[in-house]
């Protein structure tokens, strides 16, 4: 990982949480089909089900999320009756009450709701569908905003892992970014999950802010490691102005370019691993006896809109303003907006807006970028029957150019990405991405 091979392979290219990606979604997929894509659904098929929130109790100027700032609780009350309604709404166009395996609580801040609200939407999800007793029930908490009713009303409701947005704990990135929260007040929340039963700890760090040095992301790491989570997942800044207008608010001056991020990201990742994680892919590590790590090791670890997982399910479902899911027939959206959403929900329709039916062309491409983004390798001709015979001529030339740098090994149809090079797996995936050369949409750097 050469300065040059730094610079020359810092381009802009998808996070690959899904395949195709997001900005490739088209209107035609609307609510009918999505209707009659559950309708579809195999009755014995486990769920998994993915609710967003999108509010904050303020805007940290780093976030690239669905999110806005609610001055008071009304327009989450109500915002709560509308996810509600959906929840039925979606229930009744399931062939028969279905089981879930994983549910996650994303946003924004899912904890802005209050006990209360948290309770009767879990109650809802419980009427609604069969939540398996070896369900994993996730949440996303600020560390500021949330009290011990509502880890107590998570906890009664079957929580079971919880993660801890922190980034940094360096009071100068703090400010810049807008997101003042000290060690002690996140310190405080990790022992009431724990005291309340909650058995999954994770925690989310950032490197490439403003003012970051890898001397202060290591500092936060140290802090981290105290906490002692489960999970670490370790993002680098995604700058893009361009779709988050108030990121335009940072100080790009301050930013640490191209090489200062793979010195932060290696350093970092160098101090996990000497306190004993296994790094599970790019961005995540994990205790050595982590069900990520038991996944990784058999080969079947998962990439979806919430990053590395452990979920098997073929179905997942999105609420919520914004909410995506992701089914066998192909990749569904709700409106972007919450006023849109609004209007679908309280109408009785279902909010999808659009979306994409996958051709058996995407569901190997899907394959082939899935187990390189988690298992760094792939071997085209086992992946799937007939795979070694589809004409990836144009891909393979683009991976043997990468080969020449270093970033890649082939043998034959078989490809491997060098551990010294699998910051840059998204250019590998690239090459395999049908829809990026003839796609509009702008993603953030690769390094």
């Amino acid at each position: 990982m050469t300065p040059e091979l730094i610079a020359r392979y810092d381009q802009r290219v998808p996070r690959y949480t899904s395949y195709p990606t997001a900005p490739h979604f088209k209107p035609e997929v609307d609510k009918a089909i999505y209707a009659h894509w559950l309708s579809e659904l195999a009755p014995n098929t486990a769920l998994s089900l993915y609710l967003h929130v999108p509010f904050c109790a303020e805007l940290c100027l780093y976030c690239g999320c669905h999110t806005t700032v609610a001055r008071s609780y009304s327009p989450v009350a109500s915002y709560v009756d509308l996810l509600a309604r959906e929840i039925e709404l979606v229930a009744k166009s399931l062939p028969n009450r279905m089981d879930v395996a994983h549910i996650h609580w994303g946003g924004g801040t899912p904890t802005i709701l209050s006990g209360a609200d948290l309770r009767r939407v879990m109650s809802l999800l419980e009427r609604s569908f069969g939540i398996l007793a070896t369900a994993e029930i996730a949440v996303e908490i600020d560390p500021r905003t949330i009290t011990v009713d509502h880890v107590e009303a998570l906890a009664q409701s079957g929580l079971n892992r919880a993660s801890l947005g922190v980034q940094d704990f360096d009071p100068k990135v703090q400010k810049t970014i807008n997101r003042i929260q000290s060690f002690e007040q996140t310190a405080q929340v990790a022992a009431w999950l724990r005291r309340a039963g909650v058995a999954g700890l994770n925690l989310d760090l950032m490197y490439g802010l403003p003012y970051q040095t890898t001397e202060s992301v290591l500092r936060t790491v140290e802090l981290s490691l105290r906490l002692d989570p489960d999970r670490i997942a370790l993002f680098g800044y995604a700058h893009v102005p361009w779709m988050k207008r108030h990121q335009a608010l940072l100080p790009e001056k301050a930013m640490p370019d191209a090489l200062q991020r793979v010195e932060q990201s290696t350093a970092a990742a160098s101090a996990l691993l000497k306190a004993g994680y296994v790094q599970i892919g790019i961005d995540h590590f994990a205790k050595p006896e982590d069900p990520l790590v038991l996944h990784q090791r058999e080969g079947r670890l998962h990439r979806n809109f919430q990053g590395y997982t452990t979920d098997e399910t073929t179905a997942l479902i999105g609420f919520g303003t914004s909410a995506i899911g992701s089914l066998p027939q192909g990749y569904v959206q709700n409106a972007p907006s919450t006023v849109a959403y609004r209007e679908a929900v309280t109408k009785g329709r279902l909010a999808t807006v659009r979306g994409l039916a996958l051709t058996e062309d995407d569901r190997l491409r899907r394959r082939i970028i899935e187990r390189l983004m988690c298992d760094f390798s792939v071997d085209l001709a086992k992946i799937a029957p007939g795979a070694g015979q589809h004409d990836f001529a144009t891909e393979l030339l683009a991976i043997d150019e990468l080969a020449r740098d270093g970033l890649v090994r082939r043998d034959g149809l078989s490809i491997d990405v060098p551990k010294d090079s699998r910051l840059l797996v998204r250019n590998v995936c690239a090459a395999f991405d049908r829809y990026l050369e003839t796609g509009t949409a702008r993603h953030s750097r690769a390094v």
